[in-house]
């Protein structure tokens, strides 16, 4: 068991730094883009293609929407990114622009998912979050585990874009509070506000499910 807690305060430690690394690297292949490499802004682009395509999938859902929206987002950052200022991560610009352009699509094909205000309180919030949480890390099988994330991506087509790229951001992608506030240019406060009020409409959505009654019931 110490040998266990000893590795896992290793990797949580290692990860900032690995961060760290990776922000400096993306900062040289900028300034090597921005000199007029191809080559460097096309490793920009294999470095960070699955994480646009996931953000993307996220939102959207479609896959050939989210595959014309990711050619969307690396042309428009390429045309940018002469003008990109250096003392801003590239992966949050690059990102920021991935949400943009998936909130520019949905508008102009005027999709608006169902909304579903909770009544709920903050700790059956807290106790629903808390089961996912433990059935996602153990005691299911893959069978359980498949099923359990088609059901809760079902879930997510029901929110509206806003709440649902938040929740990918922070419980699909990682990204930290801070993060997702530079990304959508929201103070920290205000996105966990609003990631809270969007995890209890999950929690009333599936429990609505659960009893059988329809989403909007």
């Amino acid at each position: 068991m110490a040998g266990s807690s000893e590795m896992e305060t290793q990797a949580a430690t290692s990860r900032p730094a690995r961060g760290a690394a990776v922000a400096a690297e993306d900062r040289a292949l900028v300034a090597e883009s921005q000199a007029g490499s191809q080559r460097a802004f096309e490793e920009l682009v294999r470095r960070h293609r699955h994480r646009v395509f996931a953000v993307a999938g996220g939102i959207l859902r479609r896959r050939e929407d989210v595959e014309d929206v990711a050619q969307q987002v690396f042309l428009k950052a390429y045309l940018s990114l002469p003008r990109f200022d250096q003392r801003a991560a590239f992966s949050t610009w690059l990102y920021k622009i991935t949400v943009n352009e998936c909130w520019d699509f949905l508008r102009k094909k005027k999709v608006r998912p169902l909304q579903y205000e909770s009544d709920l309180s903050e700790e059956q919030a807290r106790q629903f979050n808390s089961s996912v949480e433990s059935s996602a890390q153990g005691g299911l099988d893959a069978g359980e585990r498949l099923d359990l994330r088609r059901r809760v991506e079902r879930l997510l087509e029901l929110l509206d874009e806003r709440d649902r790229t938040m929740l990918i951001l922070k419980e699909v992608e990682g990204f930290s509070v801070e993060e997702i506030g530079r990304i959508l240019e929201l103070n920290a406060n205000t996105v966990k506000v609003r990631l809270f009020r969007a995890r209890r409409k999950m929690v009333a959505l599936h429990r609505k499910r659960s009893k059988g009654q329809p989403p909007g019931g």
